[in-house]
């Protein structure tokens, strides 16, 4: 199957997910995951929180989705907090993130997926 790179942040991330919860609905289906809407909180209670992408510290700025459940072929690109819940996740040419990486000042995480546009993998691997 071909499948053309996408790369969905805190909504983009719920609606690309197999299953979502808080409420219960089917997403689309592209990564299998399961996420919770709001599970840190409405838009309120936003909040920049450090976490790794890869090896190397990171900030993200994180809303309201958490990834409970990574399935099988999906891999965890970045974390955060102690738990080191998955907050970046991608399967071939897709990536999830339950953060928004553009509020940053990194440019890795939209550099990783520009590689993985231009060459239909990361640099990384």
């Amino acid at each position: 199957m071909r499948a053309k790179p996408t790369f969905g942040t805190c909504a983009g991330c719920i609606l690309l997910a197999t299953d979502v919860e808080n409420p219960k609905q089917a997403g689309l289906g592209a990564l299998d995951i399961t996420v919770r809407r709001n599970a840190y909180g409405r838009q309120i209670d936003s909040s920049i929180r450090e976490g790794r992408f890869f090896n190397d510290r990171s900030n993200g700025f994180i809303r309201a989705p958490k990834i409970e459940r990574v399935g099988a072929g999906v891999e965890v690109i970045a974390t955060e907090g102690k738990d080191e819940a998955p907050v970046l996740v991608r399967r071939g040419k897709t990536l999830a993130a339950t953060f928004h990486p553009e509020l940053s000042d990194d440019p890795r995480i939209h550099q990783y997926f520009l590689d993985l546009v231009a060459n239909g993998k990361p640099s990384e691997e």
